[in-house]
């Protein structure tokens, strides 16, 4: 289960001088077993670092009994292919039997119902991984099948969305819901991803996996909240620069059309490859009341210019300061990397940031209506 090795890694470390010892016990019963050891681990990044640890004897039964960091995340460790996630407290007590040949997926666990609710997540999603991959896989090697492979993988995207509300519903304030924070994009879904961590924190508060999602949280949430401006809704920041005849040009002057502010370069090979759909799109809803206000971070006039000439960006509003990165636009708007793109609407609100392809291409066809 190599997702968990992602999600759980856990930097100990760090909030070593925190942690409150814990005592637990695990006892097992599992038949088929390979291996004359178990072990109670967790994986730093690197490897796992083991903790405790137990002899099997020959029916596959074994007892660990001990203590351990602190109240968190552990796995029980089999082999390096085949573990069980524990969530693990104070006086702990856990009894595990099951199929050592396929230990994942038959397997009993007691004495801790967010663990086993924890492992069964993980089966579903992995299980949903795979399939999307297979859909993908096949939809690479049969491009023509789209619509089929889309129409029967609905099903299975329906399925898991609604199994995914019913966990939340039944596991929240619990540490078991740690593997959802994978499927939200915090930058397209802030307020899902900000709950999740409250219910996260609230159920497994000090335990250093949790520790480490609050820290990631709040280092999130500042970055986060210091680009609000950039939300949908919120009014455009304007700026004036010059263009290529030297005229200034104010974003605000464009109101009333549709805008994609393009934050580019002439040296930058992203934007140039994505420049032709622009153009594309330029053409098709130019006349619809669209348009695009390019700011170039060039130094170079005449780079700037040939590039604008060999890519036929053909509207008309190209501005910049010659200023590359300490172009004033584009600290204004924070710019971090190109291409950056802002879609704002006929009234200068943002509609979407960092859009391009056919997420700008589908945007515009809501908004114009073809």
């Amino acid at each position: 289960m190599k997702y968990l090795i992602v999600v759980f890694t856990v930097f100990l470390s760090l909030f070593s001088f925190s942690q409150t010892p814990i005592d637990v016990t695990i006892n097992g019963s599992v038949f088929n077993l390979t291996q004359d050891s178990v072990y109670i681990s967790q994986y730093n990044g690197q490897g796992y670092r083991d903790l405790l640890r137990a002899k099997v004897d020959r029916k596959g039964n074994f007892k660990l009994i001990g203590k351990l960091p602190s109240k968190d995340i552990y796995v029980l460790r089999f082999s390096k292919n085949q573990h069980i996630n524990l969530i693990l407290r104070e006086n702990s007590i856990i009894t595990i039997s099951g199929d050592g040949k396929n230990l994942i997926n038959y397997m009993i666990l007691v004495g801790s119902e967010e663990s086993a609710q924890l492992n069964k997540f993980i089966i579903r999603l992995e299980d949903y991984n795979r399939r999307k991959d297979s859909a993908n896989i096949y939809l690479q090697q049969h491009p023509d099948q789209e619509k089929v492979v889309n129409e029967s993988f609905m099903t299975v995207y329906q399925g898991f969305e609604a199994y995914k509300q019913e966990f939340f519903n039944a596991n929240q304030n619990s540490p078991a819901l740690l593997p959802l924070l994978s499927l939200f994009d915090p930058n397209q879904n802030f307020e899902v991803y900000e709950m999740l961590v409250d219910h996260i924190v609230k159920g497994f508060d000090g335990a250093p996996t949790v520790n480490l999602v609050k820290a990631n949280y709040l280092n999130f949430k500042a970055k986060h909240d210091e680009m609000a401006f950039l939300l949908p809704g919120k009014e455009a920041l304007d700026f004036m620069q010059p263009k290529i005849d030297g005229k200034p040009l104010r974003l605000s002057d464009l109101k009333g059309k549709v805008v994609l502010l393009d934050f580019w370069a002439s040296w930058c090979g992203p934007c140039r490859r994505e420049n032709p759909n622009v153009v594309k799109i330029y053409e098709k809803y130019k006349d619809a009341g669209f348009t695009v206000m390019s700011v170039s971070l060039d130094k170079d006039k005449n780079a700037w210019q040939a590039a604008i000439k060999t890519d036929n960006l053909s509207w008309p509003n190209h501005v910049s300061d010659l200023k590359a990165w300490s172009n004033e636009a584009a600290q204004l708007y924070k710019v971090t990397g190109i291409p950056f793109t802002v879609l704002i609407d006929k009234e200068g609100k943002i509609i979407k940031t960092n859009v391009r392809g056919e997420e700008l291409e589908l945007l515009l066809k809501n908004v114009f209506g073809f």
